[in-house]
């Protein structure tokens, strides 16, 4: 069958691979419907996404069809489900694990990143890492894994009504941070070095508060913004100077969620940290919980990312298509689609 491999940096090619055959016990064989191009994908195409090894099958964003189950599964899903797949493979008998913390396993394996991903028409994977909808639509399942992030970062951050909260970062990781914050605080600003981006938010996705930040004059725009300094900052830029910034940006007993990642090391004033006795939070992945409760609000309608969606193309265009959508400015989020 066709996959989507990234041979080396800036080298997309389509390669023939082996179908994975039948699912064993515990396993199910899904048919890849749609996959969503994230930042992890584009850092990886670029050369500089930490943890990642080429060459190798892209797609980790995934809505699938259940096509068949292996023999004594034990599952409620059936044959044409479709479903969100949690794409972190753990170890189940790993440290983190046993704490719940199946999303930072001490051997994890991400589709796309550290195995094989979901840029071709089947896989087979575990029965637990799928988890179904019997309304939502395929474009949907798969921004289920990008919407996990946002809103695991705001479980990490503890959110409350009185906090006011700050989401550096108008791209799809920063909006669903965006979405998950507003749903338990009442303060939440959306901000960004981009006017054209922030004002494609404001236009096509309804963001409500949105701040255009003036280099230079950030602290004063917080000041004016939050009569004082925001007790939740969320950086999702994976840029160092905005990441090593928010710890000066941070208001007195904040919390500071780091939701990007960088290559290399951050620095930052240990005085100043202690000062404010802030709190420092990493935010990777998300466990199926966080699945549950996403899926959950989709189906409410209180949270619908598919206008996220705006660009589309097919599993054997991406080699050619994929990289002129490199950059541009309209880009939010590319959707490859499967028939």
């Amino acid at each position: 069958m066709i996959a989507i491999q990234l041979h080396s940096p800036r080298e997309l090619k389509r390669i023939d691979v082996v179908d994975p055959g039948n699912p064993r016990s515990g396993e199910i064989r899904v048919n890849v419907r749609r996959i969503g191009v994230c930042g992890t994908d584009w850092h990886s195409f670029a050369g500089n996404q930490p943890f990642f090894e080429y060459p190798r099958i892209l797609g980790h964003e995934l809505g699938v069809e259940i096509a068949a189950i292996g023999p004594d599964t034990e599952t409620d899903l059936r044959v044409g489900d479709h479903c969100s797949v949690e794409p972190y493979l753990n170890d189940l008998q790993s440290p983190a694990s046993r704490q719940g913390k199946t999303n930072c396993c001490e051997s994890l394996r991400v589709l796309g990143v550290h195995m094989d991903g979901g840029m071709c028409p089947h896989l087979v994977l575990p029965a637990h890492k799928l988890h179904r909808s019997e309304s939502l639509e395929l474009d949907a399942l798969a921004l289920v894994e990008t919407l996990c992030i946002g809103a695991h970062g705001c479980e990490r951050a503890r959110l409350n009504r009185e906090d006011s909260v700050l989401v550096i970062g108008a791209g799809p990781i920063g909006l669903s941070a965006y979405q998950f914050a507003k749903l338990e605080a009442d303060n939440v600003t959306l901000a960004d070095v981009s006017e054209a981006r922030l004002q494609f938010c404001q236009k096509q996705l309804g963001i409500d508060q949105a701040l255009l930040l003036q280099p230079g004059e950030v602290e004063a725009q917080l000041d004016e913004r939050f009569s004082g300094r925001p007790t939740v900052i969320m950086d999702a830029t994976g840029h160092p100077g905005s990441m090593e910034q928010v710890f000066k940006l941070s208001g007195h007993g904040g919390r500071i969620v780091f939701l990007g990642i960088v290559q290399g090391n951050l620095s930052f004033s240990d005085p100043e940290f202690h000062r404010k006795e802030l709190t420092l939070l990493a935010s990777r992945n998300a466990p199926a919980s966080t699945f549950h409760n996403v899926i959950a609000q989709l189906e409410s309608g209180r949270v619908d990312a598919r206008p996220w969606i705006t660009h589309r193309l097919g599993l054997e265009e991406v080699p050619e298509q994929l990289p002129s959508l490199e950059g541009s400015e309209g880009l939010l989020k590319a959707m490859v689609e499967i028939d």
